[in-house]
């Protein structure tokens, strides 16, 4: 009986983690999902989130900057290569997304960033970060925080 009870209980766990990754938000003519974000080592100084914005609308969107209480900044960041040089940097003028496509924000590319967190982040919790958009204001967005180490939202990753 305990070892149905722990299956059931595994089982429960499994499903909300799913469902919280499965989380979608309309948000005017944008789609936002699959966010992400990978817990900390215990003395990190940053950390950084992910996520995929669909722009439904038929004008551009753009993606202005975030907001959040884990950091003593959150913004959001572009990783490219220079020179054979990974280089990361603010990206002042945001993130467009064009009128009908899908931007991901993911691993070695634009990204939330949180700069001077204020404690680590932990598997299994979650993050309340305020996406703020251009046009269509601000959305507040729940980040599952995965293994450490996690290279996407699929948790065998």
């Amino acid at each position: 009986m305990k070892t149905r009870a722990l299956l059931v209980a595994a089982a429960l766990v499994a499903f909300t983690s799913s469902a919280s990754l499965a989380e979608t938000i309309e948000h005017g003519n944008l789609t936002i999902k699959d966010a992400w974000t990978r817990a900390t080592p215990p003395k990190a100084k940053g950390g950084g989130a992910f996520v995929s914005i669909t722009n439904n609308g038929s004008e551009d969107a753009r993606l202005t900057g975030a907001a959040s209480d884990y950091a003593m900044r959150t913004e959001i960041h572009q990783m490219s290569m220079n020179d054979g040089v990974m280089q990361m940097r603010k990206a002042d003028d945001g993130v467009v997304i064009p009128a009908g496509e899908t931007v991901e924000l993911k691993p070695g590319g634009y990204h939330v960033m949180f700069m001077g967190l204020k404690q680590p982040f932990k598997m299994d919790e979650e993050l309340k970060v305020t996406l703020e958009f251009e046009n269509a204001g601000p959305v507040d967005v729940t980040f599952p925080v995965l293994k450490m180490g996690a290279k996407s939202a699929n948790t065998s990753d």
